[in-house]
C-alpha cells in the first residue's frame, strides 16, 4: 500500500505550519513567509510512534538527580582565543553553535583552523568529525595544507590522520547514527543548508529540511553530550537563511563580518546561553587563514602621527572590550535641494541628527553642505558613545580646525545639545590611557557641545 503524502505550508520565519495558504502567518503576523512543503505521511506517522515510545522510556528527574557538572568540566578551549571569548570561555558539552556569514568570509576557515588546534594541544587523542555538504574532502585537505605549512607543530600531521574524519553523507539520520556509534568530540555540519531527511521531500536548504535536520543534530547533541557546530547561509538581507525558529532552538548564534576586499573580520555573537550575548572577536585575514587580532585598538588607531582636521578617536565598547578607533568626516559645499548625508559603518540616521544638533545648538550652518562619514577599517559602529567623537568630527572638517593628537572622545549627545555620559566610562579611559592617549574629552569636563566644538 502506497504512503500517502500530504501538503502543509510551512512559515520560513516561525515555523508554523497550516494545511491550506494564507498571506500573512498567524503565529509571528509576517506577510508572504508560507511556503509548500509535502510530508510522507507513513513516515510522519512513524515518527509520532517512535516520539511515544521515547517518551516512555524517559523518567522524571527531581533536583538532586540532576547530574551537576562544575564549569571547569563542562566547558574545554578551542585553544583559538578570540573564538572562546565569543562563545564564553570556551566550547559546552552538548551546545550547538550556528554560524553564519557571507560567501568567502570565513567561516570554513575559521573551523578548519579549530580543528588544527584542538588536535595539536589536546593532551588525549581526539575524535572529530567534519560533515562535508558542501567541500569535497580534497577541497577540505588543500585548506589544511596551507594551514599546516603555519603549524610549529611538528607531529600534528600524524595527530591530525588519526582524529580527523570526514563524513561524506548528506542524511541526517546517516550522520546521527554515525555519531552514536563513534561518540565524537567535536561535528562540524558544514552546511546546515546542504543536509536532508528522506521523511522529508523538500529539496536540500528548505524550511521544513532545515528545521528538521536542526532539530535532530541538537537532540543528538545533547543526548551525547558533544558539541556540534553548523554552519548557515545568510540572505542578501545579511540574515542567517531559514526559518527563524532555527536560531532559537540552537544554544548559540555567531555572524562573521567584514568587507571580502578588506581584511578585517568580525566574529560576532548574536545569542549565547553559555556566555554574553553581545561579545565579539576580532581577525585578521592573512594569505594562510585567520590571524587573531589581540590588540584591535592598535590596529584601529594606525595613522595618529599628526593632528589633522576631520578625523577623532572614539572608544566604542564590543561585549566587554573597550575599543578605541577612529572616525573621519568630510564636510563639503553642496548643489543639491537636500544635502547628502552619508556614512560607511555609521547609520544615517544618526548623522542626520548630529547634524541637526550642531546646525541648532553649536551655529554650524551644514543646510548647504553635504557631510560624509566613516569608520576606519570597515568597523560598524552603532554605540551612542561615539556621538561625540563624530560630532567633533564634522565640526572640524567644516571649519578646517586640527583635533589634538592624543585626545580621545567618549560621550553620548542629546537633542539639546549636552554632552551625557556613557557606561563603562572608567574602563574606557584606562583602555584609551593604556594606549597614550592623555587627553578625554567627555561629559565629565564639558557639559555642552558648544562648549567642545569651542575648546577646538
Amino acid at each position: 500500500m502506497t504512503a500517502k503524502t500530504l501538503t502543509q505550508f510551512i512559515c520560513q520565519n516561525c515555523g508554523a505550519s497550516y494545511s491550506k495558504w494564507q498571506g500573512q502567518c498567524a503565529q509571528c503576523q509576517e506577510w508572504n513567509t508560507l511556503v509548500e512543503e509535502l510530508v510522507n505521511q507513513k513516515s510522519d506517522q512513524r515518527q509520532k510512534t517512535s516520539l511515544s515510545k521515547a517518551l516512555l522510556n524517559k523518567k522524571l528527574l527531581n533536583f538532586s538527580q540532576v547530574e551537576r557538572l562544575s564549569e571547569a568540566k563542562q566547558r574545554f578551549l578551542s585553544n583559538i582565543g578570540e573564538l572562546d571569548r565569543v562563545l564564553g570561555g570556551g566550547l559546552v558539552t552538548g551546545m550547538t553553535i550556528l554560524i553564519g556569514g557571507e560567501p568567502g568570509i570565513g567561516k570554513s576557515t575559521l573551523l578548519t583552523q579549530t580543528v588544527l588546534m584542538m588536535v595539536a594541544k589536546s593532551a588525549k587523542p581526539l575524535n572529530i568529525f567534519y560533515v562535508c555538504g558542501e567541500e569535497s574532502p580534497s577541497q577540505i585537505g588543500m585548506r589544511i595544507e596551507r594551514l599546516l605549512k603555519k603549524s610549529k607543530s611538528q607531529n600534528l600531521r600524524e595527530k591530525l590522520n588519526k582524529a580527523l574524519f570526514f563524513v561524506t553523507s548528506s542524511d541526517v539520520d546517516e550522520i546521527t547514527t554515525l555519531m552514536a556509534k563513534q561518540k565524537p568530540d567535536l561535528v562540524i555540519v558544514d552546511s546546515i543548508q546542504s543536509v536532508t531527511t528522506s521523511d522529508l521531500t523538500g529539496a536540500s536548504g528548505s524550511v521544513g529540511q532545515i528545521r528538521e535536520c536542526s532539530a535532530r543534530f541538537i537532540d543528538q547533541a545533547k543526548s551525547q553530550g558533544v558539541p556540534v557546530f553548523l554552519v548557515g547561509h545568510i540572505t542578501k538581507d545579511g540574515a542567517i537563511a531559514g526559518p527563524k525558529i532555527l536560531e532559537h532552538m540552537v544554544d548559540t548564534v555567531l555572524i562573521m563580518e567584514g568587507e571580502r576586499s578588506g581584511q578585517l573580520r568580525i566574529l560576532r555573537s548574536l545569542k549565547n546561553r553559555f556566555g554574553a550575548s553581545d561579545e565579539v572577536g576580532i581577525f585578521q585575514a592573512v594569505d594562510w587563514g585567520l590571524n587573531e587580532v589581540t590588540n584591535p585598538s592598535e590596529l584601529f588607531l594606525e595613522n595618529q602621527n599628526q593632528a589633522v582636521s576631520g578625523a577623532a578617536t572614539v572608544c566604542v565598547m564590543e561585549g566587554s572590550r573597550p575599543l578605541l578607533t577612529e572616525v573621519q568626516a568630510l564636510v563639503v559645499s553642496s548643489h543639491l535641494a537636500m544635502p547628502r548625508r552619508v556614512g560607511r559603518g555609521i547609520d544615517v540616521s544618526r548623522i542626520q541628527v548630529l547634524a541637526a544638533v550642531l546646525q541648532k545648538h553649536a551655529r554650524l550652518s551644514l543646510s548647504n553642505y553635504d557631510v560624509f562619514v566613516s569608520a576606519a577599517g570597515g568597523f560598524k559602529l552603532s554605540e551612542p558613545a561615539v556621538d561625540l567623537g563624530l560630532a567633533v568630527a564634522i565640526a572640524s572638517s567644516m571649519s578646517g580646525k586640527k583635533i589634538p593628537q592624543k585626545t580621545v572622545f567618549i560621550g553620548e549627545i542629546g537633542l539639546l545639545g549636552e554632552v551625557r555620559q556613557v557606561a563603562y566610562f572608567e574602563r574606557r579611559v584606562k583602555e584609551a590611557k593604556r594606549l597614550g592617549f592623555n587627553k578625554i574629552i567627555s561629559a565629565q569636563n564639558y557639559k555642552h557641545i558648544s562648549q567642545v566644538i569651542k575648546a577646538l
